[in-house]
């Protein structure tokens, strides 16, 4: 097998591959065998038919078989014998190929970037200096007693940290708001809507000027919609709210007993908190690691310059595009203001 190399650009070659008529002629040869021992032919017996029958019925699949066979075992001994690193597939070229010829066919690809790593002995890393204290134990159990959080229903008014039921229908200057935002049903009206009262995550201003009420109350809430707010068309306007308090619910924690520690699988309180610390400090462990990792690659990554492969390059930008429109399509962006913007997103995705 003849085998030469050429430098296309950096990261890319060309192969040329040529293997002698004799081999080709073995190969035809045998796969005819294989393919007479599979034949099927009026008046002969499985497998009894002559071959010049077999190579009249099923000369192309013969002839095909024998091409993928050849080329890719051709393939795979160039790269071998010449130590080249492929990434991804071959853009195969057939130059000649048939019965009593010599196989020739050039591939052309991608390979790894070539370069000589530097010096990474002595490269400087920060590692941060923390160890798990006994307020991240205690942390770690409360999110896991928040986990079999139970809400009660209360007779009393409404205080931080409870869970106000409610009803309300919402206008914005003066204007029900699917007026100004078709799609924002939700935000116009609901019922039986659970607010957390310790958390920001209806619009900012809102459950402070429940508290106090209790169910039965009736409100008006007043609010101005942030400039950033998710809803555009009511951005930077005043909201005004009806609302009224169905219920009070109160968040009812497990207690902190050998119960709550075995349905988590430990023997009892003490056993949990083992638990839970070791569980930090090997999270600690990871993370420190992972960071100095990062910063070790950082440094490398400094210290040497090379081309990256195209279709590596290509590919990467592929995935980052699907990734920013799938974002944006999240966010309620149209497909249409995303078709619009497509050289912008194709341009952040390359940069």
């Amino acid at each position: 097998m003849n085998i030469t190399v050429e430098n296309l650009a950096p990261c890319k070659k060309l192969l040329r591959i040529e293997l002698d008529s004799k081999a080709v002629d073995d190969a035809f040869a045998s796969t005819t065998k294989d393919f007479q021992k599979q034949a099927s032919l009026p008046g002969f017996r499985p497998g009894k038919a002559p071959a010049h029958l077999v190579i009249k019925k099923y000369e192309q699949d013969i002839t095909d078989e024998v091409k993928r066979k050849l080329i890719g075992e051709s393939y795979r001994k160039a790269l071998d014998e010449k130590k080249i690193d492929v990434l991804g597939y071959p853009d195969i070229e057939e130059i000649q190929f048939g019965r009593g010829q010599v196989l020739q066919f050039a591939a052309t690809i991608e390979t790894a970037p070539e370069f000589q790593l530097p010096e990474y002995k002595g490269l400087p890393i920060k590692r941060e200096g923390k160890s798990v204290t006994d307020e991240d134990v205690v942390r770690a159990i409360e999110m896991l007693r928040e986990q079999q959080v139970k809400f009660e229903t209360v007779a009393r008014e409404l205080r931080n940290g409870d869970i106000a039921v409610v009803n309300y229908s919402g206008t914005c200057d003066g204007k029900p708001i699917t007026e100004l935002a078709p799609t924002a049903r939700g935000l116009t009206e609901q019922k039986g809507f659970w607010i957390e009262t310790n958390s920001n995550s209806f619009i900012p201003g809102f459950v402070e000027q429940l508290l106090g009420a209790k169910a039965g109350d009736q409100r008006t809430v007043t609010v101005d919609f942030p400039a950033d707010f998710v809803t555009k068309e009511v951005a930077g306007h005043k909201g005004v709210y009806a609302v009224e308090v169905v219920e009070v619910k109160e968040k009812v924690l497990p207690a902190l007993d050998d119960a709550f520690a075995k349905s988590f699988g430990a023997e009892s309180v003490e056993k949990i908190r083992e638990g839970v610390r070791r569980d930090l400090e090997n999270e600690l462990k990871y993370k420190q690691s992972r960071d100095s990792r990062a910063q070790l690659v950082k440094g490398l990554l400094g210290a040497i310059n090379f081309d990256l492969p195209e279709g590596a390059v290509a590919a990467e930008t592929r995935n980052v595009v699907y990734n920013l429109v799938q974002e944006n399509a999240k966010r309620g962006i149209s497909r249409e203001s995303i078709e619009k913007e497509k050289d912008a997103i194709y341009s952040a995705a390359a940069a």
